[in-house]
């Protein structure tokens, strides 16, 4: 079974448009999980843009599956982390003016701070991943400073202008699975997909064990709600459409 992680950063993104207290994303994960959520991720960016330390914590007490945090290699968010203790950590890159995640962790320049973080996190009982590119030195990295989880950043198939370069950046996203897999790692997927190229990427990595996927489902909910748009995704990625 491929599980499905929902990201609800933005419910939180329309309720910081207007300082209010609703829509809540706690709320919204609640629905997430009756419509097959196997897992909620969220992202406390060190601007708060959308999810908020308050958001964290009652998320945390709130809901019974697995909660994921995405978060900068930080001190900051680093304490937070440790204090709130999320079921996973996927560490990725953060940059203030970019309006969401542009491209994989850089694990291969970084090992000796990523190393410190990881083994922090790990020995607070914290599965810690890494948000990477379908590179293999990037992979080869990740196992060098402590963990056997990635998360494959799939945004640039998912923005290809033709079909030329989506096969390409495809091909690129299978060589990394199938590399990652046979050195004995956990492999996840996410970012971009939507219900129209998410069924090709399933297809083509039967390795990935997990899919986070927040904008689409958020924005299918205006349609349809929560419940039934992950509900549409679940059964997307365990081939039933």
């Amino acid at each position: 079974m491929v599980l499905l992680g929902v990201n609800v950063d933005h419910v939180a993104t329309i309720r910081q448009a207007r300082g209010t207290s609703y829509p809540d994303p706690v709320e919204a994960a609640i629905c997430s999980i009756r419509g097959g959520a196997d897992q909620i991720t969220i992202h406390l960016r060190e601007d708060r843009r959308h999810i908020q330390d308050s958001d964290f914590e009652r998320m945390k007490s709130s809901i019974q599956v697995p909660l994921n945090l995405e978060m900068a290699a930080s001190e900051e968010i680093l304490k937070i982390a440790l204090n709130t203790l999320p079921d996973t950590a996927t560490l990725v890159p953060e940059k203030r003016e970019e309006l969401t995640t542009e491209g994989g962790l850089d694990v291969n320049s970084s090992r000796d701070h990523l190393k410190e973080i990881v083994s922090r996190l790990t020995g607070a009982g914290i599965t810690v991943s890494m948000f990477i590119d379908p590179d293999i030195e990037q992979i080869d990295a990740t196992l060098a400073v402590g963990t056997n989880t990635i998360e494959l950043h799939t945004g640039r198939y998912c923005d290809a202008l033709d079909d030329i370069s989506a096969s390409r950046e495809l091909e690129r996203l299978m060589v990394a699975t199938r590399y990652a897999a046979k050195a004995g790692m956990r492999v996840c997927a996410g970012h971009g997909l939507n219900y129209e190229n998410t069924s090709r990427v399933v297809e083509a990595l039967p390795a990935v064990v997990e899919y986070n996927i927040g904008h689409s489902i958020i924005a299918r909910s205006i349609r349809v709600g929560i419940e039934r748009a992950v509900h549409e995704m679940k059964n997307i990625l365990e081939g039933r459409v």
